[in-house]
């Protein structure tokens, strides 16, 4: 907007000076002379007409009723000779653009000092070489017009030009140079924006060469870089003072040619090019400087301090680039400063006080960088603010009073901070306020009645903070208002009938907070009023409404979006609610207790783009007036809706088109039958826990690439998996567990590189596994349990792998030995490979599973953001695990559990000692293997277990101590070992049933009623490496020294020190004498 506003107002600036230099005004014109057109230029004029198609708006030209050409829609004439002066063709102000020719019987017009073409269509025709011959043209402008071939040098001979635009919508061939242009010596303003100049290398030197050049249009023109020694530090204009170069690929290199420039500049717009590196200290020498753009770059460092030197800055823009650092106080010293961008940056620090010293600023915004503290108090003196961003930081404490100052003020935007404490009152002193963002913080308290008085207020934005209290009836001065968001935050009561009154509110939200009462009585509020009429979005999800949905809400004819879920409505809603609903296209009733009873041949009135149904009974038919209100659409869920019905052919025959690619969710019906395609475009598909058979052949039918999630679970698919994965390389989420799949995994699956979680359990897949699996290095969840795959993990895998969280191989048939690569899965949180026949011993090196030696975890479950299009769609893993004899299924805590499960195999040796670094461990589970040797002495550092089973191995020897001190042990289970002594004495072993130490012959002690030989203690007979005792070489050692130290530092300053032996005895003789008294005293009282 601010390019096309530059460029409509250097035309005009011409065209006046123009106009006063000739004297005359068309006005003016018609009423002092009767000068007519001249013949020969009049026929001129329709020769040009008869070139342009279409040409409805030069309809007065000709006509009878005008044969005077001077009075020509766009014509102008000399007062003195009647000779065409001006002419004017451009698109702005006409009916259409003029496609066609340009005459050559318009260089007739000799005379001719202003000639505007601008925003037409000439066909990609080139612009005829003889406009050259126009020796008077002072302004030309073929801005937008759709000319083509090369630029003819013939527009050098236009040496009375002042104003040259060839930018826009052109199709000039690449130019190699533009020798003709230095020809145009009274050339003041030049706008080349969007022509292909990658082949000028010298283009500085051109334009030094203008020596009247003032204004300089070169945007998105593919510029090189200049040559730094092929500069001229003399150039011969001295007057440019507006230069555009954005969009170009420039780099910093640029400024020693503008630096030529320092003291006309005036304008400098730099953006969205290649600089890079901190921004050079030679921007302080620009002292005439009002405005400077170099948005949108890869500009890094510190914000410099010469920048506070340019005290002429009106407008400064530095947003979208890499800088960091604080902003420099010097910025206060920018007095003349209306405009300052720093948004999306990394400026980190406070807010400077100093920026309050900016009274003329009217649009600051620091948006979405990493700025912290508070808002400062002197905020409150920018009295002639209009914009202010501070959005998207670290921004915490409360809203300064202060703001309420800025009566100015149009908009406020300090949402997505840390923001606390209440509303202040003063708010409701911003009168000028449009639009106020405050959502995304931790602001409390109740809503303000003084923002009641906001009467120009068009958006408030209130959601996703701590609100409390019910919505004050003063809502409704809200004249203006256009949106209202309070969604996600804990207002509750009635809705106030006074929102009936706000007759523009177009969007409500009021999603996820506490209110309350039936549904139909809120409908009424609404309608109480005018608001029915001009509302479109209507959010009310998440809330506690209870009753029926009145026919009535058929009322809202306007009403395009409809979101009602997560509340406990009832009963049945027909074809009424929604026969005046035309303008409906999103619609969202899921997580109620609703049921449709539509007519299967009710044709709707709306067309849906988006649809959720989820629980709402609707079946048991899948709905045929689908077919008609959803001929496009971006997400269709109909998931646990009470639908047995086969997916009618009409909707897998590509009838359906996706718009925007979004969701389609029919999961948890009873839908059954093939699927033979599904529609085009689709990116996540739910068809999860249903009755579908057949095979899967129809993913290799469809031709998407866009599919990123793919959940088939829990149906009777069967058959190979196709081997035409490769199409499908943005999948990201694939489960196929609980079918009847077969044979072995197709190596086309390797091709799934962007795949997160992969799904394969509880299938009768066999074989290996491919070696192409480890192109999948994004794998975070494998699940392959409970199949008859067969050889040994694959090498490398674990390598590979280095993202996986979740393995779980149980069930299988795998063989081998455990490789050491495992020991590269640093991310691991539950490793299960139970039911398999591995052997060889457990690897040393666990103590290298980094997230398993840590406690805690970051989040509670494992989440997956699938884009689609438009927003997100979450995804949450679940996984299965043998928890206390019983599998249980883990979704919402699953980021909790840790687990290594390596039960009913074939591993012997010893368990390594390193396992007891993996201190997060929640289970471990080494049962019904060959294990042998001693149970780890320090085992008792596993504080984080809860189940721990070692049974049914030969471990032997005694229950180390430390496995006592594991407090929080729910699950214990030793048996058939060959443990041998006493049980450890604790509150915890003994707490167990005695079945936990069963099949240990030698074993004694409670809770066994077997009893320990008598004498037997802890002490005797434990192996060397498992001894704890109090008594050692150490501990003599250490006796002896103490009495060393102790002796002679006491006794050896009496001996070798005279003042202090004396003191010390002194001391002695006191206490005796004190002490012989006071036994005499109390031997005398009992004696009275």
């Amino acid at each position: 907007m601010d390019k096309m506003c530059l460029k409509l107002f250097y035309p005009l600036v011409v065209l006046l000076l123009h106009m006063s230099h000739l004297g005359f005004v068309s006005g003016l014109r018609r009423g002092a002379t009767n000068i007519r057109c001249i013949e020969k230029e009049r026929q001129a004029l329709l020769a040009v007409k008869q070139g342009l198609v279409g040409n409805h708006s030069l309809s007065s030209w000709g006509s009878n009723a005008s044969t005077d050409c001077c009075k020509w829609e766009g014509v102008n004439c000399s007062n003195q000779t009647g000779h065409v002066t001006q002419l004017d063709l451009s698109y702005i102000g006409q009916v259409l653009p003029l496609p066609g020719k340009i005459s050559p019987e318009l260089f007739e017009l000799q005379h001719l000092e202003y000639l505007n073409l601008s925003f037409n269509d000439f066909g990609h025709n080139q612009i005829p070489k003889s406009i050259g011959s126009l020796s008077n043209l002072k302004f030309l402008d073929l801005y937008d017009s759709n000319f083509g071939g090369e630029v003819p040098y013939q527009l050098g001979n236009l040496t009375q030009l002042q104003f040259l635009d060839l930018g826009g919508l052109n199709y000039f061939t690449n130019p190699k140079n533009l020798n003709w242009l230095p020809h145009l010596s009274s050339l003041t303003s030049l706008n080349l924006d969007s022509m292909n100049l990658s082949n000028v290398l010298d283009w500085p030197k051109v334009v030094d060469k203008l020596p009247k050049l003032q204004s300089l249009e070169l945007w998105y023109c593919d510029l090189p870089i200049p040559i730094l020694s092929s500069l001229s530090h003399i150039n011969t204009s001295k007057s440019l003072s507006s230069v555009d170069l954005s969009a170009n690929h420039l780099t910093f290199s640029i400024f020693h040619w503008l630096s030529t420039y320092n003291t006309s500049l005036v304008s400098v717009d730099l953006s969205e090019n290649n600089l890079s590196g901190s921004i050079p200290d030679v921007f302080g020498n620009l002292t005439s400087l009002l405005h400077l753009s170099l948005a949108a770059n890869s500009i890094e460092g510190q914000l410099p301090k010469a920048i506070g030197q340019l005290c002429s800055l009106q407008s400064l823009d530095l947003s979208h680039n890499n800088l960091s650092g604080s902003i420099p106080d010097v910025f206060g010293n920018l007095s003349s400063l209306l405009d300052l961008y720093l948004g999306f940056n990394s400026i980190e620090g406070q807010l400077p006080k100093t920026i309050g010293r900016l009274c003329s600023l009217q649009s600051l915004d620091l948006s979405h960088n990493n700025l912290s503290g508070s808002i400062p108090d002197v905020f409150g003196n920018l009295s002639s603010l209009l914009h202010l961003r501070l959005d998207v930081n670290s921004i915490e404490g409360q809203l300064p009073k202060t703001v309420g100052r800025l009566c100015s003020l149009q908009s406020l935007d300090v949402s997505h901070n840390n923001l606390s404490g209440s509303i202040p009152d003063v708010f409701g002193n911003l009168s000028s306020l449009l639009d106020l963002f405050l959502g995304f913080n931790s602001i409390e308290g109740q809503l303000p009645k003084t923002v009641g008085r906001l009467c120009s207020l068009q958006l408030l934005d209130l959601s996703h903070n701590n609100l409390s209290g019910s919505i004050p009836d003063v809502f409704g001065n809200l004249s203006s208002l256009l949106d209202l968001y309070l969604g996600f935050n804990s207002i509750e009561g009635q809705l106030p009938k006074t929102i009936g009154r706000l007759c523009s509110l177009q969007s409500f939200d009021l999603s996820r907070n506490n209110h309350s009462g039936e549904f139909s009585e809120f409908i009424n509020q609404v309608l109480f009023g005018c608001a029915g009429n001009s509302l479109t979005s209507l959010y009310l999800s998440g809330n506690q409404l209870t009753g029926r949905i009145p026919e009535r809400i058929g009322s809202l004819s306007n009403l395009e979006d409809l979101n009602v879920s997560m509340n406990s409505l009832t009963g049945v809603i027909t074809e009424a609610h929604f026969s005046n609903l035309s303008k409906l296209q999103k619609l969202d009733l899921s997580s109620n207790s609703l049921t449709l009873n539509i007519r299967s041949d009710w044709l709707p009135p709306f067309q849906l783009v988006r649809i959720s149904l989820m629980s709402c009974k609707m079946g048991p038919y899948f709905p045929k007036w689908l077919r008609t209100s959803l001929r496009s659409f971006n997400e269709l869920d109909l998931s646990d809706a009470g639908i047995s019905d086969i997916i009618p052919s009409w909707f897998q025959d590509n009838s359906m088109k996706v718009s925007q690619s979004l969701v389609l969710n029919l999961s948890s019906n009873q839908l059954k039958g093939p699927i033979h395609s599904l529609p085009s475009g689709l990116v996540y598909v739910d068809l999860s826990s249903n009755k579908l058979s057949g095979r899967i052949s129809f993913l290799c039918t469809s031709k998407d690439r866009n599919l990123k999630f793919l959940d088939l679970s829990n149906n009777s698919f069967s058959g190979e998996l196709p081997n035409c994965w490769k199409h499908l390389e943005n999948l990201i989420i694939l489960d196929l567990s609980n079918n009847a799949f077969s044979g072995k995994f197709p190596i086309s699956i390797g091709s799934l590189a962007s795949l997160e979680t992969l799904k394969l359990s509880k299938n009768n897949f066999a074989g290996e596994l491919p070696s192409s699996l480890k192109n999948c290095t994004n794998l975070q969840f494998f699940d392959i349990g409970e199949n008859r795959i067969t050889g040994m993990i694959p090498e490398g895998m674990g390598i590979s792998f280095s993202k996986l969280a979740i393995l779980i191989l149980r069930s299988n048939q795998f063989s081998g030995s455990l490789p050491l690569e495992l020991c590269h899965l640093k991310d691991i949180q539950l490793l299960d490979l139970s039911r398999n026949c591995f052997s060889g011993t457990i690897p040393q090196c666990l103590n290298n599973l980094t997230t398993l030696a840590q406690k805690g975890s970051s989040s509670l479950s494992i989440m997956h953001s699938v884009f689609a299009t438009i927003s997100y769609v979450h995804y949450e893993d679940d996984a299965s695990l043998i928890w206390k004899g019983r599998m249980y299924v883990y979704k919402s805590t699953l980021g909790l559990v840790k687990s290594i499960d390596f039960s009913s195999n074939r591993l012997d040796g010893e368990i390594p000692r390193q396992i007891t670094d993996l201190i997060g461990l929640v289970s471990l589970n080494l049962s019904r293997n060959y294990l042998t040797g001693q149970l780890p002495p320090q085992i008792g550092k596993l504080q984080s277990l809860d189940f721990l089973d070692l049974s049914r191995n030969h471990i032997y020897g005694r229950i180390p101590t430390s496995l006592s001190q594991i407090y929080g042990l729910g699950v214990l289970d030793l048996s058939n070992n060959n443990l041998s002594g006493k049980i450890p004495i604790g509150t915890q072993l003994q707490s167990f049933d005695p079945s936990t130490y069963a099949e240990n012959p030698q074993l004694c002690g409670l809770p066994l009623q077997k009893t320990c030989p008598t004498g037997e203690t802890w002490s005797k007979q434990v192996p060397k490496e498992e001894k704890d005792e109090l008594i050692s070489f150490g501990f003599y050692v250490s006796m002896g020294l103490g009495f060393v130290v102790g002796f002679w530092g006491v006794c050896g300053s009496l001996i070798f020190n005279r003042s202090w032996r004396y003191t010390y005895f002194g001391f002695l003789n006191v206490l005796r004498d004190w002490l012989y008294v006071r036994a005499m005293l109390i031997r005398r009282q009992r004696m009275l």
